[in-house]
């Protein structure tokens, strides 16, 4: 049997924060303009509250969301999966440039007064939309998310690979200094502190199986006849497994690297996470598909996770290093108790 879970709980905690950012900010500092910070290696300096934002990274757009601001962002690109609940309306009024890669026009046509990027990959030193420097040129900053930067090396293109380990840390950085941006501190503090409030309801579901689990994070498989890209452990399916105690049975500091299901399964890993997404650049993007391929595959097939329908289907905005990444913990959480393997 497969379990997939809905995000009720995440959506109804969001509606609170969502409620509470409507609240005026009473308490937390003003932010003096111009505004300096240290961002991926370089100084970026907002000299006034942005009023016309295009954010490229489905992540940071829903930050963007959280934080009360989303009549500030008059484009996003690059989307994985829905938009989470909540913000299907304020999300369907606000132009979408592209699902995957906009190009630098798009983005310049929408006249922002900020970019922001959840990957370097698209706007960094080799940033298939543009560099930084060329929005700079314009006046124009950008805020890349520093959990994409930070203790990371992508100057061989693709995933990158990851030296430190991810932690929610990086996230809760990024809410921190989009709410100072944006001189919304108030949301910004409340936001991070019922990230960290859920995260430590889901540690104590599965305390009494901390040690005892295994799992191997499947994303995607360019083939299915290939090997599947599956998690490394420094990204963000590392800190979900440490969080609640499971071992990763892949042993790499790259992001996604490729790893046959031969030695996946002679590991034995307790537990099979399937990314599931609306993206449909691989066949096997497709959850339904992932699923079928363990059930009938002459290797995966006898893998005892397999065999006894220890298949988590996971949303793979979680499985980044996202602000989703807390929903991974509390589903992977859900699914080892609704699975009986917390005792």
């Amino acid at each position: 049997m497969t379990f997939s879970f809905k995000q009720t709980v995440f959506a109804a905690s969001f509606a609170v924060v969502a409620m509470a950012t409507a609240m005026p900010a009473a308490q937390a500092a003003e932010t003096t303009y111009p505004l300096t910070l240290k961002n991926c290696g370089r100084d970026v300096t907002f000299t006034h509250s942005p009023e016309r934002t295009v954010s490229i990274g489905q992540s940071t757009t829903e930050i963007l969301y959280l934080l009360g601001l989303a009549d500030k962002v008059v484009g996003t690109a690059v989307w994985i999966g829905p938009v989470i609940k909540g913000y299907e309306e304020a999300n369907a009024k606000i132009d979408r440039l592209a699902d995957n890669d906009p190009s630098f026009e798009s983005v310049l046509a929408k006249k922002p007064d900020l970019v922001t990027a959840q990957f370097q990959w698209h706007v960094g030193p080799e940033g298939i939309v543009a560099k930084p420097q060329q929005f700079e040129e314009l006046k124009i900053p950008v805020y890349t998310s520093p959990a994409d930067c930070t203790g990371k090396d992508n100057s061989g293109g693709g995933d990158g690979v990851r030296h430190s380990v991810f932690t929610m840390d990086l996230i809760y950085q990024e809410v921190t200094e989009l709410a100072q941006i944006f001189n919304v501190q108030e949301r910004g503090e409340k936001l991070v502190a019922d990230l960290k409030a859920r995260e430590e309801a889901a540690r104590k579901k599965i305390a009494s199986a901390d040690g005892k689990l295994s799992a191997v994070f499947w994303f995607s498989s360019a083939e299915l006849d290939i090997d599947p890209y599956v998690a490394g452990t420094n990204g963000a399916p590392g800190y979900i497994m440490s969080a609640l105690g499971i071992k990763n049975v892949i042993n790499s500091e790259e992001e996604w690297p490729t790893v046959g299901w031969e030695t996946i399964a002679k590991s034995q890993p307790t537990l099979v996470v399937a990314g599931k997404m609306d993206r449909r650049r691989f066949p096997a993007d497709d959850i339904v598909v992932k699923e079928k391929f363990l059930k009938e595959d002459p290797v995966t097939s006898l893998m005892p996770s397999v065999k006894q329908g220890h298949i988590v289907a996971m949303d793979a905005q979680a499985m980044n290093p996202t602000i989703r990444t807390i929903e991974g913990i509390e589903v992977l959480a859900d699914a080892v108790v609704q699975l009986g393997l917390a005792k």
